[in-house]
């Protein structure tokens, strides 16, 4: 059975306006399969948010190869990739971007809008909020949430479509203890219904609770 996500001796690097080449990661080999939670880590500046943006084709690697299902991306063209983008990932940037003219309801039910399901999965983002406890502030405005309430609907954006791979860019970054450890169980109930998740973090308490890490310059552990 392929991995979910297969990256092979990836390496991330850029070159600023000089020419001097700072490399982000350099020969990372990450495999990933379903009920597995893989964390990158490090500390800020490190390269994990572009780890997380190759592994996302939302960057191309400097070298090496990123494959979803044993599907290498470098032999599809840019729709292709954002068509199986859009099937097989929930995707979270560092911020939980969420639309602030939009609702919370209107937030989570995003992915719906390109296929014409908005009305069909109106149900399951109602479920969703409620299974995070934001059942009440479905009309609200991103901006009357707490922090910990805008990662929630994030995720909950993330999960509408049911992808069998979550990519987390520093998930529990700006929460109080409280808040990143609930976020933490949450993602750990995510990988017991068999998803496979993969995170960026500092958050020691979530990189404990990895099943495997990859710290950048460190290897995988």
């Amino acid at each position: 059975m392929a991995s979910l996500l297969e990256l092979r001796a990836v390496s991330v690097a850029f070159a600023d306006r000089s020419g001097t080449l700072t490399v982000l990661a350099d020969s990372l080999d990450l495999g990933l399969r379903t009920g597995r939670l893989h964390c990158v880590a490090g500390p800020l500046g490190s390269g994990k948010s572009s780890v997380l943006r190759v592994a996302a084709g939302l960057l191309r690697p400097t070298s090496g190869t990123v494959a979803w299902n044993g599907e290498d991306l470098a032999a599809l063209g840019e729709d292709a990739v954002a068509s199986r983008r859009a099937a097989h990932i929930g995707y979270v940037d560092q911020e939980a971007t969420l639309l602030g003219h939009l609702s919370v309801l209107e937030n989570v039910l995003l992915p719906a809008v390109p296929r014409r399901r908005g009305a069909e999965l109106q149900g399951r983002a109602h479920q969703l909020l409620a299974e995070f406890g934001l059942a009440e502030v479905a009309s609200a405005r991103p901006a009357e949430l707490s922090p910990g309430e805008r990662r929630h609907v994030a995720l909950a954006r993330a999960l509408l479509l049911e992808p069998p791979l979550l990519i987390l860019d520093e998930p529990t970054t700006g929460l109080d203890r409280a808040s990143a450890d609930a976020m933490i169980a949450v993602l750990g109930a995510q990988r017991a219904d068999g998803r496979a998740l993969l995170v960026a973090s500092a958050d020691q308490a979530l990189i404990d609770a990895a099943d495997v890490r990859s710290t950048l310059g460190g290897g995988i552990r």
